[in-house]
């Protein structure tokens, strides 16, 4: 230990002598580990962070699998197809499941229900749209997640005949209520019924939903019917509440699953025989018999996270991120080494003198690689000071502030951890290889300190080979920076079928205040006209989707005639996009009608069915006819139900990158059930920005209790769809370019330091008669030699590589993986940076004066 604090006073005292070269080091490294440590701490909260609850390892989250003969009927949550088996997996369940699953319990000791609603919340004489989730009576205490204030919800107020009570998130709490303690007790309006706030969650839990995402209040699964009284799930018999157990000591996931699978095929049963009563009482026909063959079973995954569908959508970009911060964290590491061998032939006497008085090689290694971990630990210390700022600017470039609000990267206990092992490791690495050099001396002409022995030639080598992996790897960032903006600017540029600009959107849900038939008709109607009232508007219109949103409608389309297969069912022409909308939602949007006519309010529920169509639809569905007065249904018994009478142009739906699909528009009047939320879409003469107050007086005044939710600029809305190809451009390239500034810099030493071991070389050539010219071309030659082949190693890597980048590929929009103008100007820009970089010593280099330099030892 005595040795050790010696090394290390001895280490803190070399760096503190040579206060510019540690500097340097630390600024290069705290550049490399910050942005490591940055991004760590995005994938930590992103991908790695358990839900903070008691032994969060202990729960399983269950999903369930079918072969396509089966049929779950309505559905609320993620549907995906086994990419292995084909199996169908669903992340929902009926409420009968969960009544099934928790009498049984077998390897669990309780299971727990939540799924998700929205409610509208009247609360202090202000009203807004708060994200709701409806728990089981057991959900708080069986994950062990305790109150802030007050109590949570307990197993007798999930009963009909209790007094319905609610808990609000303590986020929801600090944002809606100002923190104030009194709210506990008071009364609040859940879509117009009246809970008591039972208490506050305690801080830090947001759910067991998807990653990022936060629940602001949470409300008994019995009072769910209640609050969304004709959209209740309950009432609907949906597939809806995602459901979690807790293992029993000892007990793993499998085990859970397969003593819970014959309770679950058997609510299956129970939940069609209800079906088969709904249907009845309707007058439908029965459902097709389910054969057990057929039957689902139960699937268990770990639950410690909670939902785990968003994440796998980011796994492999940050995988990519990861790649990209650990490459430009090696060429900070690789500068650091070679300014450690240019410091060595400073220090190659001190070395040489402490050799010949009898240290040993191992203790000047251990020595110096002890001067090396503190350079490195320094170097994490200011990384994590740049972390800080790279961390949020990672949060800033992106949209997951409001996607995932929850979403809090922190450079906690185990985001430090890893910055030290990183810096320690960094250390060990880029330090190893110049200790070695620098106490690899012959003693007699290191102690006459000659500049030109052989362990200098060496030392030569191996920084211009460092030299050449900065500008070789700096170039494959550079490409791919390259692609991700040619491929940014592409999507920017893709003509929508529409006009985006001067909209402003907003969505209200009156169906969460109880407006339903003829009276929502009555409220969109007058909403609009009070909206086309406002100064500078000049058009309102709205739809059950907003354009560009990742969201869509879809349906199977039926065409009359259409012959029933061998299994004597009739198959769908294909899937459309379905668009139910107000009747001006085409001019509005500017969406050009090319044949027949538009929507208009004389189609209503009491008219035919009638419908727009796109012309991908039209050329799809009706090739080389005319398709205006055909005929066509989202069923095999409703093939006959929509009459197109108009074709208007293709106009993008889900997204810039995606295809125009097959779409069709149809009249809200005709599907005015499916309106209880819409997106208003309001067309200014002006910045609709401004608009934004007169707007929110306008809604108020037809409906006080209306609050707007996610106002946007049909712009910004777009620009949301771009999220992670905006992200990628701007991290890679501000990572690529901070690799290219890093390899400069090093070949910048590099050559800075040659010509120090040349100046006597250079001043007998000058006294030989060569010109400054021959000088600088001479160094000049040299710089460039290392970048040209640094250049084109990192374009033959970036040739190679680029074909195996699943996650790059499948991000490229316009541009190839190989795309030579890409690949052209990211050599020719590093070349032309590292010409600045060379020019700087080689012009030093023809300022030497022949007799000074004859003279330098």
């Amino acid at each position: 230990m005595n040795t050790f604090l010696q090394d290390l006073r001895y280490g803190v005292h070399m760096l503190t002598r040579n206060p510019g070269f540690t500097a340097v080091a630390v600024l290069t490294l705290a550049l490399g580990i910050g942005a490591n440590t940055a991004l760590f701490s995005v994938v930590d909260a992103l991908l790695l962070k358990k839900l903070p609850v008691e032994q969060p390892d202990q729960l399983v989250l269950f999903n369930s699998l079918s072969n396509r003969e089966f049929s779950a009927g309505a559905h609320n949550g993620s549907i995906q197809r086994d990419p292995v088996s084909g199996a169908t997996i669903r992340s929902s369940f009926p409420y009968v499941t969960f009544k099934k699953l928790r009498e049984a319990r077998g390897a669990l000791s309780d299971v727990i229900a939540f799924g998700r609603l929205s409610v509208n919340v009247n609360a202090n004489n202000e009203v807004d749209v708060a994200r709701g989730q409806a728990v089981s009576g057991n959900y708080f205490a069986t994950l062990g997640v305790p109150a802030f204030a007050g109590r949570t919800i307990q197993e007798s107020d999930d009963e009909a005949s209790a007094t319905p009570v609610a808990v609000i998130s303590h986020r929801y709490w600090t944002r809606r209520f100002g923190s104030d303690p009194g709210i506990v007790g008071k009364q609040i309006n859940l879509n117009n019924v009246p809970f008591t706030v039972a208490g506050i969650a305690q801080e830090g839990f947001e759910g067991t939903m998807q990653v990022g995402s936060a629940q602001d209040v949470y409300i008994p699964i019995s009072w769910e019917e209640k609050v969304n009284g004709e959209q209740s799930n309950m009432k609907g018999s949906v597939w809806w509440l995602r459901l979690m157990g807790r293992l029993k000591p000892g007990a793993t996931a499998a085990q859970a699953r397969d003593s819970l699978d014959a309770a679950f095929q058997q609510s299956v049963l129970e939940f069609r025989a209800d079906q088969e009563q709904l249907r009845k009482a309707a007058g439908s026909g029965p459902l097709s018999p389910l054969e057990p063959k057929n039957y689902p079973h139960l699937g268990a995954l770990p639950g410690s996270q909670g939902e785990m569908g968003l994440r796998s959508t980011y796994v492999r970009p940050l995988r990519l991120l990861l790649g990209v911060v650990g490459l430009v964290l090696i060429i900070a590491a690789a500068n650091v080494a070679n300014l450690l061998l240019v410091k060595a032939s400073s220090r190659r006497r001190e070395i040489a003198v402490r050799l010949a008085l009898g240290a040993t090689r191992s203790r000047l290694i251990r020595q110096l690689m002890t001067e090396n971990l503190v350079l490195a630990l320094l170097g994490g210390g200011c990384g994590v000071v740049f972390a800080f700022w790279i961390k949020d600017s990672v949060l800033a470039v992106t949209d997951w502030g409001q996607e995932m609000p929850a979403l809090n990267p922190r450079l906690d206990l185990r985001v430090l951890g890893f910055t030290l092992a990183v810096s320690l490791l960094t250390g060990l690495v880029f330090g190893l290889a110049p200790a070695l050099r620098a106490t690899r001396l012959t003693l007699t002409p290191a102690l006459k300190d000659a500049a030109g022995s052989s362990s200098a030639s060496a030392r030569s080598w191996l920084t211009r080979t460092l030299v050449v992996a900065q500008v070789s790897i700096s170039v494959l960032l550079l490409v791919g920076a390259g692609l991700l903006v040619r491929t940014l600017i592409n999507l920017q540029h893709v003509e929508p079928g529409f006009n985006q600009n001067n909209v402003l959107l907003f969505t209200v849900q009156p169906g969460l205040i109880g407006y339903k038939d003829e009276r929502l008709a009555d409220l969109y109607r007058r909403l609009s006209e009070r909206i086309e009232a406002v100064p500078g508007v000049t058009a309102a219109t709205f739809s059950q989707i907003p354009l560009l949103s990742f969201s869509s409608n879809t349906g199977s389309v039926f065409l009359p005639g259409a012959q029933a297969g061998l299994d004597g069912r009739i198959a769908p022409a294909g899937d459309v996009y379905v668009h139910d909308a107000r009747e001006n939602f085409l001019e509005a949007m500017q969406v050009p009608l090319l044949t027949g006519r538009a929507l208009n309010a004389h189609d209503d529920a009491h008219a035919p069915k009638v419908a727009v169509v796109n012309q991908t639809f039209a050329k799809q569905y009706f090739p080389n006819e005319n398709p205006i007065g055909k005929r066509f249904g989202f069923g095999p018994k409703t093939s006959n139900k929509y009459e197109i009478v108009g074709i208007a142009r293709d106009a993008k739906y889900t997204s810039q990158r995606d295809d125009i699909p097959p779409t069709t528009y149809l009249s809200w009047l005709q599907d005015l059930e499916a309106m209880g939320e819409v997106t208003f879409a309001v067309r200014t003469n002006g910045d609709p920005g401004a608009a934004v107050g007169a707007i929110r007086q306008a809604v108020k005044e037809v409906e006080n209790n209306l609050p707007l939710k996610d106002v946007k600029t049909q712009i910004e809305q777009a620009d949301e769809t771009l999220a992670m190809e905006r992200l990628f451009a701007k991290l890679v390239s501000l990572f690529g370019l901070l690799a290219q500034q890093l390899a400069s810099i090093g070949l910048y030493g590099v050559l800075a330091w040659s010509v120090s071991q040349r100046i006597r070389e250079i001043g007998i050539r000058m006294a030989l008669g060569a010109d400054r010219r021959s000088v600088l071309r001479m160094v000049l030659r040299q710089g460039l030699t290392l970048t040209l082949i640094g250049v084109a190693l990192g374009l033959g890597g970036a040739f190679v590589l680029t074909k195996y980048l699943e996650s790059l590929t499948t991000m490229l929009y316009g541009v190839q993986p190989r795309d030579p103008l890409t690949f052209g100007v990211a050599g020719a820009l590093l070349t032309a940076v590292a010409l600045v970089a060379c020019y700087i010593p080689a012009r030093r280099a023809t300022k030497v004066d022949p007799l000074v330099a004859l003279h330098y030892e």
